[in-house]
C-alpha cells in the first residue's frame, strides 16, 4: 500500500476515534499539510504509534477549549492536573482507536503512553502534517495534527 492509501486509512480511523470519544455532535473540516514546525499554544497531547507504521498524532487546543470539553462530559469543571489528566486521556482514547482500527487493517501496531505538553510549544522533527480541525457544537474547535512517516 502507497503512501497515499496509507494517510487515507489512518485519517478515516482517526475520525472513527473522534466519534467514539467526543459524545457530541462535530464535522472536521477539509484536512490540510501543515510544514515543520508546529506551534502549540497552550496544551496538547502526543501519541506514537509504532510497527507497520509510524504516526504521531497530536491534539491540542487552548485551556479553555479543553475545560468546556471536559466540563461538558463530565458535568464539572476540571482544572490543573485533572485538566492535564482529561488532555492525556483523550489523547489515549482518540489513538487507542485507531490503533484498533489499523490492527483490522492488517496492520501491526503498537502506542505509546500519551505525552501531554502544557504551555507554548514548537514540535520539530517531520516534514509535514496533516490538520484536522474539528469543530465541536457548543464547544468550539480542537485540532489533530497526524505526522505520517514516508516508508524509506
Amino acid at each position: 500500500m502507497a503512501y497515499v492509501e496509507h494517510v487515507k486509512v489512518i485519517i478515516e480511523g482517526t475520525k472513527k476515534g473522534l466519534q467514539t470519544v467526543i459524545p457530541f455532535p462535530f464535522h472536521v473540516e477539509e484536512e490540510t499539510w501543515l510544514k515543520s514546525p508546529i506551534h502549540q499554544k497552550e496544551i496538547g497531547v502526543l501519541v506514537s504509534i509504532t510497527g507497520d507504521l509510524k504516526i504521531r498524532l497530536i491534539l491540542e487546543e487552548s485551556l479553555q477549549a479543553f475545560k468546556q470539553l471536559g466540563e461538558s462530559m463530565y458535568g464539572m469543571p476540571l482544572d490543573d492536573q485533572l485538566l492535564e489528566s482529561f488532555v492525556g486521556e483523550m489523547g489515549n482514547m482518540i489513538a487507542g482507536t485507531l490503533a484498533s482500527y489499523l490492527f483490522e487493517q492488517t496492520f501491526s501496531i503498537d502506542i505509546t503512553p500519551p505525552t501531554v505538553m502544557v504551555g507554548e510549544t514548537k514540535i520539530y522533527g517531520f516534514d509535514r502534517a496533516i490538520n484536522l480541525s474539528i469543530h465541536i457544537e457548543g464547544i468550539g474547535h480542537l485540532r489533530v495534527l497526524l505526522i505520517v512517516e514516508q516508508e524509506v
